[in-house]
């Protein structure tokens, strides 16, 4: 005689009940009974068990330590606030190489060529002063500049300075590709040290200006102090998000511009009256 079994299948667990045969078929309904309750029993014991586990997974967002979810959302903030009016782009490192290619100016490979832009004094330097800072981080040897980069960078910390009582911090200058590729292999930011999108640094026409620290409205004071200037073609700004600073390249067409303020007896960070100027992206190499 066989003997029947029943099987439950229930995920990973396998459970199996034997049906003994009785002497009577009133003795074999309530075996079978028997076997259905304890089934039923199983079941909801599993079932039970299923639902106590999985409510450490739906509450696990509440598990967290209070540190780090207050650090998740200072970073989802500064992601909402970060909405600057010189966002970096592929086509401004391409106006900032179209400069440089239009001035005919050179990429400056290493310290040997540095020094020799020095002593003709195609780069001069940047002075530290009551309204100018420098990182202490930035090398000595790198706080050099073309001039007309110079006239910019001492009109801005000069207004600023005028606004706020405060000095602005230079943060980088020039730069030889020789560091800019040294650069690269720690900071994903930073401009390759080649090709159309090299960085402006490498040429001496650019400067970084410290921007964390500011104040909402010391910077919405920077865009507009930048903003004009970039109108007329006379300056390349973008903030940079990673290394937060205003990143400024400066056309020669700026020292033009300068000395016609000053002829008119104006001080340069006015904008009020100035001559057309021919925008960076429109000009001709």
């Amino acid at each position: 005689m066989v003997t029947p079994v029943l099987e439950f299948d229930l995920g990973c667990l396998r459970m199996c009940y034997t049906l003994m045969p009785c002497s009577s078929a009133g003795q074999f309904e309530e075996s079978g009974h028997f076997v259905k309750t304890t089934t039923q029993r199983a079941v909801q014991r599993l079932l039970l068990l299923s639902l106590i586990l999985s409510i450490p997974a739906f509450g696990l967002h509440n598990t967290l330590p209070r540190s780090h979810r207050s650090a998740v959302r200072r970073v989802h903030m500064r992601r909402l606030r970060w909405n600057p009016l010189f966002r970096p782009s592929r086509d401004s490192l391409l106006r900032q190489n179209e400069e440089i290619d239009r001035l005919n100016l050179p990429r400056i490979q290493d310290d040997d060529e540095l020094e020799q832009l020095k002593a003709s004094e195609d780069l001069v330097p940047i002075v530290a002063g009551p309204t100018l800072r420098f990182d202490p981080r930035l090398d000595p040897d790198r706080r050099y500049c073309r001039p007309w980069t110079r006239d910019f960078v001492d009109d801005l910390s000069e207004a600023y300075y005028k606004e706020f009582h405060q000095q602005i911090q230079v943060n980088s200058a020039v730069r030889t590709v020789k560091v800019q590729k040294k650069l690269r292999r720690h900071n994903r930011n930073a401009a390759p040290a080649e090709g159309d999108l090299a960085s402006s640094h490498l040429a001496g026409i650019t400067v970084d200006i410290q921007r964390r620290g500011m104040s909402r409205q010391q910077i919405k004071w920077m865009e507009q102090y930048l903003l004009p200037l970039k109108d007329l073609g006379l300056i390349e700004p973008e903030e940079e998000r990673r290394q937060w600073v205003f990143h400024i390249m400066v056309s020669d067409h700026y020292t033009d511009w300068r000395e016609s303020k000053t002829l008119a007896g104006q001080q340069p960070d006015q904008t009020d009256t100035t001559p057309e100027i021919q925008p960076i992206s429109d000009r001709q190499e």
